[in-house]
This record gives C-alpha cells, structure tokens and sequence, in this order.
C-alpha cells in the first residue's frame, strides 16, 4: 500500500516553487515552505498570494477555498523546519553544486524514512542523489510552469532509487490530479529532451538571419498550431534557464551539437537580456514580468512599404491533385480570376467537382453564402494548354514533386508568360532556386508554400532565392494578404521554417523510443501535457506518414550533414517494412480496428 503523505516541504519559492507549494496545497496537504532569508520568503509568500487572487478573481478558486489552502502552508526561513515532513521538493536554481549542498543538508534535517525530491528540469538526478546517504530515497519530480494548471510530471528515477519510492510518488500524482510519466535520468527527460533542441534550432534561424522573429512564431504557430511561437517560448522560460539546460544537455546528452547553446543566446544572457521577466528577450515587454510585447527598434515598420508589389488580377494555376484543387478554391474565393490548367478535359472535370464539392461544404457549414460559392466558380476558366497562361500576372505550380518536371515546366513558363509575371512554386521540399534557374528570369521566381488542406490552413511560406527580387516577395506578401493567409518570408533552404524545425523534433522522439527510453503513449503524453502541443509527436507522424518525415529528414540531413540530422535507424525500418501510419493501417500504432 503506497504511503500516506500528509506533509510536504517546498524548497525555493520562486515562480515554480510557490506553483509547487500552491498544487499540494490545493489538494489538502500541509505545506512548509522555506527560503534562505525573510526577503525571499516575502516574495515567495507574495508569489503565492498573487497566483490564489487571480484564480479568484477569474472564478477559478473560491474564496474559502483559497483561505483554506493558505492556512495549510507554513513559512520558515532555514531548513531546520522540514524535520518532520514526509518528503521534500527542492526548486532552487539550477546548478549541481547548489543542489548537491542542499541534498547534503537535507538528508541531515530531514527525518529517515523521508523522501528528498528534485524538481531539476535537466540535472542528473543521479549526482544530487548521491550527496546523501538515502540514495535510494530520492527521485525527480519535474513539475512543468505553471505547476497549478500544467498536468504533467515527469517521475525520474536513478539507477538506485527504490521501486517502493517511485510507486508511492506516481501515486500522489495522481492525487494531485496530474498525469505522470516515468523515466530514467537521463539528460532532458523527455519534454526537455525534445523540445529545447528545437527551440535551440530555431534561435539559430533568427541569429543567421534566415527569417525575423515574428516569421519564426507566426510559422510554428500557424503552421503547427502550437500555443507559442519558439522565440517567444524561450523568452517565457527564461533565457538563462534555457542556456543552462541546453548547456547541461549537450554535456550530459552525447554533446550533440544540436544542444550546443547557439552563440547568440550565450551573448544575450550576459546582456541581461532574459525574456519577459528583465523585460527583453527576443522581444521587448511592457515591464519586467509582463506578457505584453511592445514595439522595439526590431519591429517591423508597417506603415509605408519600402518595395511596391506588382497589381495581380489574374492567376494561372498549373496543376490536378489535392494541393492544386485547394490553391484553386482559395484564390477564386478570394476574388481572382483563375485559369486552371491540368492534362485534359477529364482532369479538369474532377478538379471542378472537387472545388464545387469543397465550396457546397463550406455552404452548408456556414462559411459561405450560395451567392459567393457562385461567384468563385464563375471566376475559374479551365484549360488543357499552357497557352492560355499568357496573359495572366501570377503563375503557381502545384505539379508532383518531382524537380525534372518543376523544372521542364518553368522553362515552358518562361517562353509563354509575359515579362514581370510572378512564377511561383508550392514545393515542400526541392530547391526553389533549381526552378529559377530553368527561367531566364529568375528575379521574378519564388516559393509559395502552401499548407494542406490549403483552403484551411492559415500559413503560406514565402521562399525567397538569393535570385528573388524584392518586389517579387513583396508581391507574394500582398498576395498572401489577399487571400487571407499569414505569409512568413524565408531564405531557400530545405524544410524552410516549419519542415525544419519540426521533423527534426520527430526524429529526436524516434530516437528516444529507439532507445528504449520511453513508451510512444509517455512520450506523447509528455509534450501534450507538458508542452500543450495539440498531438503528440508518434500521433503526428502517424497523421503526416513515416514515408513522408523519413524523406524529409533524409533532404535535412543531406543538407546540413549534422549528425543529429541522420534519419533514426528505427524509422527507416519501419518504413522499409510498410509500416507508413495512418494511410497503412499501421504505424507507431494499430489504426486497422480505428
């Protein structure tokens, strides 16, 4: 029979420690919060208060009840008040040596049959564990910010820990209300593991000058639907926090360059620059603390464009399959003329039915009047020859993804299409400037990315070559705008923004199972709960197909030749053995009984 707690004690007070007070508190146990010296207590006593009153204020807690769980917290300063609690969580900075110390006196005050826990989002559990001389009593448990709304825990266990100690944990997490996960200590656990090589990737994308900062966020949260953009997520965490788990990752983790903290990040922690809580980060806030971002001399001037766009009325669409026929319905909804070009007569009818059908959907749920889905059908002119494209302003390419036949096409553009036509191509994956230079007006080429379905999704990736004028992105952003989509600029390289920053974060999870670290339900788990990503990372691959990120992983890794790029064994094995996901029936799960 799991332990009963009825005590706990809270070392550090600060924006994790008093969440970690106010969850055990919640939930009708006693508390003994410590810190080092009356000041501190007075601002983890004031971190507390602050969290209750605006759970009241919101109608999340009820005034009696936040009375209630404030009687059943104690503070002290000094550690001498924790000898009589069941178990301890420590929420001090994170430095080994620190924690090493704290472990030490622990294990001294505390009573023997007492639980001394971590709440390091990085440390090896293992090196604060052996500070004492109850090894076998401490574990890791890693609440996630904000500790009162986030439910997941990550449950690490050393190699000493007992079987006793993990089961009597995971099961007052589930008195707290949170989900756990258990793991081995390992660098990063596995929400930290995954998700800070990404965030390092993607500050590595703004300090090369790939894309701005508001292109970065707005791609991963369009494109992905992730609550928060990258940069704006670093500078929420903390970005000396960031650098130190990145840092402890890399020395600890294999010294995988991809956890090297990028220069850039090193240069602004030393420049007091830590995010929202000293004010600037990679934006600038209102005041130290605040959420509320406001201009910097790093904003984007929005009044009077530097770069006139060239006036599009008419756009040429080349193109039959899915990606075509969405790029057709969201240009005619908008209000262009369309000529849509396929091999024949037959392929153009059943690209015209799937727009009508797309059209009477959007009818019937609402969206749209009988009058405008008439209006957009009148608006598309169907053709078998790419002739009729001589007269039209904008051309984009939605042909297979096969660069032969991308590039055969721009030199059929070339000849036929005006000069100053906009020629753009919607690859994923090939490079844009391999179809520029089939033209003998590359200036006038650039990528346009959509995203599937294309009438849905909100993001339209604009690649620039270093061939693409200036005029021809600003054209492509005005287009964007028109349409109704955000357009994120970026340079031509493979995976653009969301492609790279996301499959290399699949093939790290891949990775992690490969190793026998965790389960895919963990796993998955653990970046829902701890990261709120709206699907886990075996749950995506299974919607996108294995095929599909093992082919994109290949094209990153052939084009950046890191290491950590390499595809997993494991998804090259699968793949070879027709376990695609969802379209097979099988993938990282069973979907044949779904």
């Amino acid at each position: 029979m799991a332990r009963e707690f009825t005590s706990v004690g809270v070392v550090g007070l600060g924006t994790m420690g008093a969440g970690i007070v106010e969850v055990f508190a919640r939930n009708g146990i006693d508390v003994v919060a410590v810190e080092i010296s009356d000041a501190a207590l007075d601002r983890g006593r004031a971190n507390l208060t602050g969290s209750t009153d605006r759970a009241v204020a919101r109608g999340k807690l009820a005034e009696a009840d936040r009375d209630a769980l404030l009687a059943r917290v104690t503070f002290a300063v000094g550690l001498d008040a924790l000898h009589s609690v069941d178990l301890v969580i420590e929420a001090v900075p994170e430095h080994l040596d620190l924690k090493q110390r704290l472990f030490a006196e622990l294990d001294r005050v505390c009573k023997p049959e007492a639980i001394l826990a971590t709440n390091t989002s990085s440390l090896s559990v293992t090196e604060i564990s052996v500070a004492t001389a109850r090894p076998n009593q401490v574990v890791g448990i890693h609440f996630f910010n904000p500790a009162p709304v986030m439910k997941l825990v990550e449950v690490v266990r050393t190699v000493v820990t007992s079987a006793d100690v993990v089961a009597d944990v995971e099961a007052l997490c589930g008195r707290l209300g949170k989900v756990d996960v258990t793991i081995s200590d390992r660098a990063g656990f596995i929400a930290n593991a995954l998700l800070f090589g990404y965030l390092n990737h993607a500050v590595d994308m703004f300090e090369s000058r790939y894309a701005t900062r508001e292109d970065i966020d707005a791609a991963m949260k369009l494109g992905c639907g992730l609550p928060m953009g990258p940069l704006a997520l670093m500078d929420l965490i903390g970005l000396d926090t960031a650098y130190e788990i990145l840092d402890t990752m890399y020395r600890r983790g294999g010294r995988d360059r991809r956890h090297a903290p990028v220069p850039l990040l090193k240069q602004m922690v030393t420049a007091g620059l830590l995010g929202r809580k000293s004010g600037r980060g990679f934006y600038t806030y209102e005041r130290p603390g605040s959420p509320k971002v406001v201009p910097d001399e790093q904003t984007p001037i929005t009044t009077e464009p530097a770069v006139t766009s060239a006036v599009v009325t008419k756009v040429g669409i080349v193109g039959s399959g899915t990606m075509a026929t969405g790029i057709i319905e969201v240009f005619a909804h908008a209000g262009y003329e369309v000529v849509s070009v396929t091999r024949g007569a037959e392929q153009s009818a059943k690209v015209f039915e799937a727009v009508r059908t797309s059209l009477n959907k959007g009818v019937v749920r609402g969206r749209l009047s009988e009058v405008d889905r008439d209006a957009a059908l009148g608006r598309i002119n169907w053709s078998a020859t790419l002739d009729h494209l001589a007269d039209v302003d904008l051309v984009v390419e939605a042909v297979v993804e096969e660069l032969s036949v991308k590039k055969a096409l721009f030199a059929s553009l070339d000849e036929l299409c005006k000069p100053g036509v906009v020629l753009a191509t919607t690859t994923s994956s090939l490079p844009v400037i391999e179809m520029a230079m089939a033209t003998q007006r590359p200036a006038d080429v650039v990528g346009l990315h959509f995203f599937n379905p294309a009438p849905a999704m909100p993001l339209v990736e604009i690649v620039r070559t270093i061939r693409t004028s200036a005029e021809t992105v600003a054209t492509a952003q005005a287009v964007s705008a028109t349409l109704g989509k955000t357009g994120v600029v970026c340079g031509d390289r493979s995976g653009f923004i969301v492609n790279a920053l996301l499959f290399p974060y699949l093939n790290d999870a891949v990775r992690m199972l490969e190793a026998s670290y965790s389960t895919t339900d963990d796993i998955d788990h653990a970046m829902k709960l701890g990261c709120g990503y709206p699907m886990g990372p075996f749950e995506l691959l299974d919607v996108v197909g294995l095929d599909v990120a093992l082919a994109i992983q290949r094209e990153l890794y052939l084009e950046l030749r890191e290491p950590g790029f390499a595809p997993a064994p494991l998804l090259e094995h699968l793949v070879t053995a027709g376990y695609l996901g969802r379209k097979a029936g099988r993938g990282f799960r069973d979907h044949t009984r779904r």
